[in-house]
């Protein structure tokens, strides 16, 4: 019997795969370490924008007592992230991460041949999420001060905000997303990654438009990025949509003891927030070609490319 060749396999892939790129985590720290000849705690690992001062000792703690013979259980998360937010659990949905809730996200209104519009630059998982569903990225250029263009095109189907953005650290003012907001009839993801260095949220919105979700996490100012901690507010009709397809169990036990503890811990976690801001600023003095931030990393534009710059910081 003759045997078959990867390529007989191959076309079962979905076409559209085809044109999506890789996503890019940057330098492992460990095999960077181990390439330059040091130790890797002798290393400042800035390129993930980590919160350096890590978890509130209250979420490790959570972790000794968890069952790990039961499927995971998140009434407790969800909440405690009703307090937190102030929106009620019909409200919240959470993932392993921002990036399954992007994901699941699309799933839910992106199918081939759609289009989702992403004001370029930001975080590259939009594109990646939108193209795994067999839509097409449209990427509109962002105006001079890194504020969103409010003239949607009409046929998109989702559209997708950052604020504070990634890179460029600016957070959207409230007119400006409220003016995408009246523009289009297509769904509205506000990623707000980044809000508690920003001091200001614009999830309130949520309760006047029916067509906006606000992602959020708990990998940057609670420290929790290992334990994949993910949820967004979204107006009920959407919610419910997004349990009928998300994983039921996809967030572990541990991940969720560690995300109530850290919930009931807010004084570490504004800590943490007023220490990252304060060595933000600092280093903005140091290094004036950079932009003002109101995230936890700051935004330079480079002359030569910035690949080349980024080796050398890593050397």
């Amino acid at each position: 019997m003759p045997v078959k060749d990867k390529a007989d396999f191959a076309k079962n892939i979905l076409p559209f795969l085809a044109d999506l790129e890789e996503d890019e985590a940057g330098p492992d720290p460990l095999l960077a370490a181990k390439r330059l000849g040091i130790s890797p705690q002798d290393m400042v690992v800035l390129s993930r924008n980590e919160n350096p001062y890590g978890p509130s000792p209250a979420a490790r703690a959570a972790l000794q007592d968890v069952p790990m013979h039961r499927y995971p259980d998140s009434r407790p998360f969800l909440e405690a992230l009703s307090r937190y937010t102030g929106f009620f659990p019909p409200w919240l949905v959470t993932g392993a991460g921002m990036d399954e809730i992007i994901s699941t996200i699309c799933r839910i209104f992106l199918g081939p041949g759609d289009r989702a519009l992403i004001p370029a630059p930001t975080y590259n998982l939009y594109a990646l999420a939108t193209g795994l569903c067999g839509a097409r990225p449209f990427y509109q250029p962002r105006t001079a001060s890194f504020a969103v263009n409010p003239d949607i095109p009409d046929g998109v189907k989702m559209v997708f905000l950052c604020s504070p953005n990634n890179p460029t650290s600016n957070a959207l003012s409230e007119d400006n997303v409220q003016a995408v907001l009246d523009e289009t009839d297509a769904i509205v993801f506000l990623d707000e990654a980044y809000v508690e260095f920003a001091g200001k949220s614009l999830a309130g919105l949520v309760r006047e438009h029916q067509n906006l979700v606000v992602g959020r996490t708990l990998s940057k100012a609670f420290g929790l990025a290992g334990m994949r901690l993910g949820y967004a507010i979204a107006p009920p009709w959407i919610a419910e949509q997004y349990r009928r397809v998300a994983p039921m169990f996809s967030i572990s036990s541990p991940s969720l003891a560690a995300g109530v503890a850290a919930l009931q811990d807010l004084d570490w976690m504004r800590e943490c927030v007023k220490r990252t801001v304060s060595e933000r600023e600092r280093m903005r003095e140091r290094l004036p070609c950079a932009l003002p931030s109101q995230a936890n990393f700051l935004y330079l534009q480079t002359g030569p490319e910035s690949r080349g710059i980024a080796e050398q910081l890593l050397k």
